[in-house]
């Protein structure tokens, strides 16, 4: 039997990693760099979110099965683009936050998508330097 939850998942990886990121970093878009956990080279994920007292808000499409979020478990201290400016800061997942109520008070546009393709939904905040 096919996991459609899997299915749903694996079809926008794809498509957020081969046309999503690469355009993304061509345009002054927010922008999450971390740290690949095992090439130790810096990794770019366009990404959607809102500062918030010197703190970045997102949610997490997939949760854990997150590329991003995988190495941010390996190593917390990330860079955030945001108006064209980076921002260092260390990043903190919040199981225990209510993503979906968390997304009601991120962009709109970026928060419908991630209701609509999201597998599991993980709320993150990155404290800025």
């Amino acid at each position: 039997m096919i996991d459609l939850t899997d299915l749903k998942r694996r079809i926008v990886h794809g498509t957020q990693r081969r046309i999503v990121n690469p355009v993304g970093r061509q345009l002054p878009i927010t922008m999450l760099e971390t740290i690949g956990r095992k090439s130790g080279q810096p990794r770019h994920t366009a990404v959607g979110g809102r500062v918030i007292d010197n703190q970045f808000w997102m949610v997490s499409e997939h949760g854990d099965r997150s590329h991003y979020v995988l190495n941010i478990k390996a190593n917390p201290a990330v860079r955030v683009r945001v108006n064209g400016k980076w921002r260092t800061g260390v990043a903190h997942l919040l199981p225990d936050d209510d993503a979906v109520a968390r997304l009601k008070e991120l962009p709109t546009v970026n928060s419908a998508v991630v209701r609509a393709m999201g597998s599991d939904l993980l709320t993150i905040r990155v404290d800025l330097d």
